[in-house]
């Protein structure tokens, strides 16, 4: 990709390196166990002890930015501007999302609130969606509004056969589509489905939400290809390639399960690049109803 031609978004919260998110979690798990606690002499001590250390850790500097899982709190944003030039991978993320940005304000004109990109290393806190851990892979908080990416997921998009720029973009523009989904309603409007149904229908519900998401990331792939010329030799094939690597029969298959259709919840690779092709090929987001393809 010719992702340095293009602008740099400032929406970035860089978090790496920075406090102990884990902190976060120990005040969680001090209030789950909170009223035990208090029912016993030991317990009281241990909240006092507990509270004292960690005042203790918050003014000596030890302890920043906690936020509670689930309690729609977030860590301080970190640094969104002045990512330094050597830093290629950042640099590259800030282009990728800035891309996404032109894209998406120009198909929802007035309506497209930009959500931000949180880096981090290892472990963070979310506004409303728990503890995002790198292991997990990159996801969106609708919660927040933020997408969440740890950048080692870039050696383990290699490791799923996937090497490439452009393999690494697709996955952002991914995410990125589960926030116009967010916008748009179709999040809450599953969510809402989701509980009244069978945990296969649920399942199946989820397939289709993130086939959308690989199919509004193909819509940002055709105007990055065909407006801003973006795109070099081989950057499709790598997108593809990226889209087939994370399907569901594969993932299954690489941890060493059978493929159980119904246990699907991104849909398999056939699926994943058939509706990234959708979206490339079109460039229009009405033609992304993965919902109407349902059985």
């Amino acid at each position: 990709m010719r992702w340095r031609q293009s602008k740099r978004s400032t929406n970035i919260d860089d978090r790496r390196g920075q406090g102990p998110a884990q902190s976060g979690l120990a005040i969680a798990g001090l209030l789950r166990f909170l009223p035990f606690l208090l029912k016993t002499k030991i317990g009281k001590v241990i909240l006092v002890l507990g509270g004292i250390y960690l005042a203790y850790q918050y003014f000596t500097g030890g302890v920043t930015q906690v936020g509670l899982p689930n309690s729609g709190l977030s860590n301080q944003p970190g640094t969104q501007q002045g990512i330094p030039e050597e830093d290629e991978n950042a640099q590259f993320v800030a282009a990728i999302l800035g891309t996404t940005e032109t894209v998406w304000n120009a198909l929802l004109p007035g309506q497209y609130p930009e959500p931000q990109l949180v880096l981090y290393t290892n472990l963070t806190m979310t506004g409303g969606c728990g503890a995002g851990q790198a292991q997990s892979g990159p996801f969106y908080c609708p919660a927040d509004s933020k997408v969440y990416l740890d950048l080692s997921f870039m050696n383990a998009l290699k490791k799923l056969g996937a090497p490439g720029d452009f393999a690494f973009a697709y996955v952002i523009a991914h995410e990125v589509g589960h926030h116009v989904q967010n916008v748009l309603g179709t999040s809450s409007r599953v969510a809402q489905m989701q509980k009244q149904a069978s945990e296969t229908d649920a399942n199946q519900l989820s397939v289709m939400l993130e086939l959308q998401a690989d199919c509004y990331a193909g819509v940002w792939g055709y105007y990055v290809h065909n407006e801003m010329q973006l795109l070099e030799p081989g950057d499709i094939e790598e997108g593809l390639q990226a889209a087939s690597s994370v399907g569901d029969d594969r993932l299954q298959e690489m941890a060493g399960r059978a493929v159980q259709p119904d246990a699907f919840t991104h849909g398999s690779s056939k699926q994943r690049v058939e509706w990234f092709k959708k979206g490339f090929q079109s460039g229009d987001p009405d033609n992304c109803n993965t919902f109407a393809a349902m059985p």
